[in-house]
Formats: C-alpha cells, sequence, structure tokens
C-alpha cells in the first residue's frame, strides 16, 4: 500500500538488546542510542535485494510478468541438493528460479518442480495474516489500469481509488489490487507530486510501470514485528499512516478496514510496509506448517554482509528458524551463505551473503 517515505535517522550500529519501539520514532533519542552503542559492530542487513514469490508455473508467470507488467529476465537457473534442502526446509526439492528487474528493482519467481506445494486457498482475503503483496509505480494510473484490463487481469479492488486529502501521507495517492495467475495479490500505485520517492516523479513517461517501492505484509501486531524488523534485522521506520473509509474499504476490498500501516526501509532497495488491521478481526493465520513450496508463500531477500553475525542475533531474538543455521551454497544464486527464517506472523525472509564480500 500506501504512504508516502519520509526521511529517517541514520542507521545505528548493532544493538545486543531490543530497543524500546518508542526511540526510533524520535531523532533524538536515535542519537542517543547511536552515542550509547558506539564502538559494537555494525549492523550486517544492509539492502533489501528482491522478493521471491512461488509459483506453479513458471513459464506461465515469466510471461505474465513481462508482458503485461514490463519485467525483463536477468537470470534463470534451476537448482537441488542438500545445501538447498536445509536452506528452505523442502525436502527432495528441485526448483527453477527466474530473477526479473523492473526499474531498479527485482522479484525472483520460484517453481518448486518437486515437491510442488499447496494452492493459494480460493477465499484468501486481504486481512489475513498469509497476505504480501508488491507495489508497481506507474506514472500514469489511467493507462496501467487500462493495460491491465487489455490483459484481463483479475480484480482484486473494484477498481483504481483515490485515497482522501484528510489522510495527510496517503492522500492523493491512488491504488488498485489485482492478481497474477496463482492468484497472488499485485498493486499497482501512483504517487502525487510530494509523496514517493523522487526517481517516481523524475522517471519519464516512455517506461508504464516503473519498479516496485515496497512488499506489503499482513501483520498481527505492530510492535511485535517492529521487534523482529528493526530490532534484529536493523531496518528503519520511513513512515506510518492509519487509513480508513470507503476508499481504503474497496481498496482492499475488506469491508469496514481500517488499518495501520508502518514503512520500514534498508539502505538500499524496496521497502517493506506493515498492515495491521485495527478492523476487521478475524483475519486468519499462516498455516502453522507453511513451508516454500506452497503458493502462498513469498519471501523477503536480505543482503548481509555479516550472517553468522545475524545468526546470533536473531538467536538471541528467539526467532523462528527454517534453515538450522548459515547455510553454505554451491552459489549458482549469487551467494555463497545462505539463512531462512521467519517474522511472528510466519511471513518468511532469506538472509543472504553475496560471494566476495567481506563482513
Amino acid at each position: 500500500m500506501m504512504i508516502s517515505v519520509i526521511g529517517g535517522c541514520d542507521r545505528p550500529a548493532r544493538r545486543e538488546r531490543l530497543l524500546d519501539g518508542r526511540c526510533c520514532r524520535s531523532m533524538l533519542f536515535a542519537v542517543v542510542a547511536i552515542m550509547m552503542l558506539a564502538g559494537r559492530d555494525v549492523l550486517a542487513v544492509d539492502a533489501v535485494d528482491s522478493v521471491g514469490i512461488t509459483v506453479s508455473d513458471l513459464d506461465r508467470s515469466m510471461d505474465f510478468y513481462h508482458s503485461v507488467l514490463g519485467f525483463r529476465e536477468e537470470r534463470l537457473i534451476e537448482v537441488d541438493g542438500d545445501a538447498y534442502e536445509e536452506l528452505y526446509g523442502v525436502f527432495g526439492m528441485r526448483l527453477r528460479i527466474a530473477r526479473m528487474r523492473l526499474g531498479d528493482e527485482y522479484i525472483e519467481l520460484m517453481q518448486f518442480l518437486a515437491p510442488s506445494g499447496r494452492p493459494i486457498p480460493i477465499d484468501s482475503r486481504s486481512n489475513d495474516l498469509w497476505f504480501q503483496h508488491i507495489a508497481i509505480i506507474t506514472g500514469n494510473m489511467d493507462r496501467a489500469y487500462a493495460r491491465l484490463r487489455e490483459h484481463k487481469v483479475a480484480h482484486a479492488s473494484s477498481g483504481p481509488q483515490r485515497l482522501p486529502d484528510w489522510n495527510p501521507n496517503a492522500g492523493g495517492i491512488r491504488a488498485f489490487y489485482f492478481r497474477d495467475p496463482d492468484g497472488n495479490h499485485l498493486e499497482v500505485l501512483q504517487f502525487p507530486a510530494g509523496k514517493g520517492a523522487a526517481k517516481w516523479h523524475d522517471a519519464d513517461d516512455t517506461e508504464l510501470f516503473l519498479g516496485i517501492d515496497h512488499t506489503a505484509i499482513v501483520v498481527a501486531d505492530t510492535e511485535s514485528s517492529l521487534r523482529f524488523y528493526r530490532d534484529q534485522l536493523a531496518l528503519q521506520i520511513a513512515g506510518s499512516s492509519e487509513n480508513y473509509g470507503p476508499e481504503q474499504e474497496r481498496l482492499n476490498n475488506v469491508f469496514g478496514a481500517r488499518l495501520q500501516i508502518t514503512a520500514l526501509r534498508a539502505a538500499r532497495g524496496p521497502g517493506i510496509e506493515f498492515l495491521q488491521y485495527l478492523a476487521p478481526s478475524g483475519g486468519r493465520e499462516m498455516p502453522a506448517d507453511t513451508r516454500a513450496n506452497d503458493l502462498w508463500h513469498w519471501q523477503i531477500n536480505l543482503e548481509s554482509s555479516d550472517l553468522k553475525a545475524d545468526w546470533q542475533t536473531l538467536r538471541d531474538g528467539r526467532a523462528r528458524f527454517v534453515s538450522p543455521g548459515p547455510i553454505m551454497t554451491p552459489g549458482d544464486l549469487g551467494y555463497d551463505q545462505g539463512l531462512m527464517v521467519r517474522d511472528p506472523d510466519g511471513h518468511a525472509s532469506l538472509l543472504l551473503h553475496r560471494q566476495g564480500k567481506k563482513p
């Protein structure tokens, strides 16, 4: 979704203990925290590399993301073996991955040739806790919506919605939810002047879809999610908003929707947004037995300069691991170590260490 990104404080040094959630909302407190923590190792997670999406038919999905949305293939590879089984937590797996680029941002489409996983529930709703999407930016919502209609995409919203001006952080933003061939939610979003990153306004009009601003996840409790993404993974709060009203209800296709939205960012890459439904209640939890080959599985790929240190921080915070520890990989996917972990609601992050990058 849909809030403007504002500047944040500098990235602090590695925290050995969780900080009070209020500290990062004040520049003064942030400066004090940095002074107190001076001399410790720097935080290792420094970029959101890409967003991974599990699909049932990679060729079909690649065609959709390219022909409809303008993504371009960067790499196509197939992997199997013990290291990847431990990394993804799927025994006997064979995996095809297509890395695709839009603007400066990337997605990775993943098809598990073996074993296949379960489909997205047919009655999946935008307030279910397995919900995740990417927000694709356009400079012209009318043209973008017409393009999607030409390709007969499945609507998830009734149509593009303009968020009301009474909301200072979200007013004037136009947004529309739709679905890919597997039923994954996607969003196309247009920022008005004065909102969003400068690059979305500086782009020329030769490309209809410009890049990915953020990925959004539904969370049960914002403070619990902040303890994971901010205090353990070092992402910084970049903005917040409370959204409600008929436009929001029609966008999410959830009657009575009232959302607390919190945006976070790393030094590079798209942001991560929390969508906490203050109303209505009743969003379903992520199935406890979710695996990476299930079609509702998404993952946020985070680049780390010190995976061992991140692993220790996450262990100290009692995180839920998929991988038994940092896994040495053959490097086929562009990184030589990886670690998969789940947040308090079950959303997956894959921490990866690039080949040749020193702590």
